[in-house]
């Protein structure tokens, strides 16, 4: 043999030397990182720790700069402050009720009714400045005979009504700012865009019974014909919110980072016809539309329609989503305590929502336990991995439950996903990082519990893509995919974890997560 070919023979024995060590490398990487994670999470959990015994303000320190991840359940009209609305009905030249304390409309351009005020002029008016922001939210707000706070905080949004829909972007921006000073990064709001020309269609042909067969009849009739206008509302808003935050410019705002994608929100306690243009409109515009990533039913879940129609608007969802299978769903469902409905109002909600309406979340879900066979449910739910979004301080304003009336740990206790969210914080004077602070000064959580419930809110966004955690049995969320093990922190990924991420929006998001914890997590 030539000196070349021993030559060559060394070079091939290094290199099966080399690579027969790569996994021996790799796993000490992993272990190293691990060591490394596993440190400064420690260092974290006593800082937190060390609020907590300081008490609520240290602990809204803390949370302030915590990543939280996304806040899923936002309604978007409820999510903007009092006195945002109130510049904007002073912009429109609107009026103000100073008895009913809300807006109305001017009898003609600039011409208030006599016994009204022109809302521009509400400023230089303490008195019933102050007195709008109390009627458009429970700021200051007692509960007594005849009004309690779920009927305050209902009625609110009557009241704040009828400001021009071109002040939509500058709201998503205020929410959106909001959300990027707290270290949030996905939002999901809900908004009802104008379905007025689609419940036309749907109250013309007239109601019928076989939602396979109606859907049909609607689609003959144009009904696809309001699509283009609701997808402009969409690219009005996103264009105007990006010019408010000056996205893509050298002064671009904080905000811009913030994803922020749409629930179509179905208003359920109109007619039958109405409820059923406007599921069937929030599954065609979710088909057409990336920015609309599910729909959900609002209003009131103790009304005489929410009541009488919960079940055959579950059969309406129920036979659309098997003609549109990849549209999201989250339903209220379960925002009910006794007494505000007969006994047997509280025992079906949850558990229709989950089986028939093919919710992936559920909002609120406070009365599980009045559920018929409700430990059954919640392991279905765990099963299914059906998540809830938890709103603390609206469950107390508006149904008085709180602490351990709540069931909160209940659904930690038997595996179901949970997540913080707002509902709606404008009306009650809160942020994400208030829900944190409530949560943490409730409840027996760890710094640990909080950092899974930011991961389960990405987990269980509603974006497209795979995702960066191991598929669950579980909802720890601890062990990533294994291309992307060894990785997290970083600023960018590499190889075959680069990939993924790139071809996935919520792996993009929960990769940037992941780098936000190691940011904060390294400064205890």
């Amino acid at each position: 043999m030539s000196r070349p070919h021993y030559r060559q023979l060394f070079v091939f024995s290094l290199l099966v030397s080399f690579l027969s060590l790569l996994p021996l490398q790799n796993a000490y990487a992993q272990a190293a990182q691990n060591v490394r994670e596993i440190n400064a999470e420690t260092r974290t959990s006593r800082a937190f720790e060390e609020a907590r015994q300081q008490g609520p303000v240290a602990l809204r320190a803390f949370f302030y700069q915590m990543p939280k991840g996304a806040d899923l359940h936002v309604h978007l009209s409820g999510a903007v402050y009092a006195e945002s609305f109130i510049r904007a009905a002073g912009e429109d030249g609107l009026c103000v009720d100073p008895v009913k304390l809300a807006f109305a409309k001017p009898v003609s351009a600039g011409v208030c009714n006599t016994d009204y005020v022109a809302a521009a002029s509400v400023p230089q008016n303490q008195k019933l400045y102050d007195g709008l922001i109390d009627s458009f939210s429970m700021r200051t707000f007692v509960p007594q005979t005849g009004d309690s706070g779920h009927d305050h905080f209902f009625n609110t949004f009557d009241k704040f009504h009828g400001t021009d829909k071109s002040h939509v972007s500058e709201w998503v921006d205020e929410v959106a700012s909001r959300a990027a000073a707290q270290n949030e990064q996905y939002l999901e709001l809900m908004e009802t865009p104008d379905f007025n020309s689609a419940a036309g269609v749907a109250v013309k042909v007239g109601f019928h019974p076989n939602f396979v067969e109606y859907r049909d009849l609607l689609l003959k009739q144009g009904f696809q014909d309001s699509i283009p206008a609701i997808r402009a509302y969409f690219d009005q808003i996103e264009t105007g919110r990006r010019e408010e935050e000056h996205c893509g410019q050298p002064n671009a705002a904080p905000a811009c980072a913030v994803e922020v994608r749409f629930i179509y929100q179905v208003l359920r306690g109109l007619p039958k016809e109405v409820v059923f243009a406007q599921i069937l409109l929030g599954f065609e515009l979710a088909s057409a539309d990336p920015r609309v990533v599910g729909l959900n039913l609002v209003q009131p879940e103790d009304c005489y329609v929410c009541m009488t129609d919960y079940r055959l608007h579950m059969q309406m969802i129920d036979a659309l989503h098997a003609l549109y299978p990849k549209v999201h769903i989250s339903l209220h469902a379960g925002e009910l305590e006794p007494g505000m409905v007969p006994p047997d109002g509280l025992t079906f909600h949850i558990r229709s929502a989950v089986e028939q309406g093919h919710a992936e979340r559920i909002g609120h879900g406070v009365d599980v336990i009045y559920e018929e066979k409700p430990y059954d449910l919640l392991k279905e739910m765990a099963a299914k991995h059906v998540m809830v979004e938890v709103n603390l301080t609206s469950n107390d304003v508006i149904l008085n439950t709180k602490g351990d009336s709540h069931p909160f740990m209940l659904y930690r206790k038997y595996g179901v996903p949970v997540a913080l969210s707002t509902d709606d914080e404008g009306v009650s004077r809160i942020d994400l990082t208030h829900e944190y602070v409530r949560a943490a000064t409730t409840y027996p959580l760890s710094y640990r519990d909080f950092k899974l419930m930011a991961r389960t809110g990405l987990e269980h966004g509603f974006l497209p893509g795979a995702s960066l955690w191991q598929a669950f049995s579980s909802e720890k969320l601890d062990q990533p995919v294994s291309q992307c093990r060894g990785q997290l922190g970083r600023d960018t990924p590499t190889g075959a974890c680069a990939t993924l991420i790139q071809s996935s929006e919520k792996a993009q998001q929960e990769w940037e997560l992941e780098h936000r914890f190691h940011i904060f997590e390294a400064q205890f």
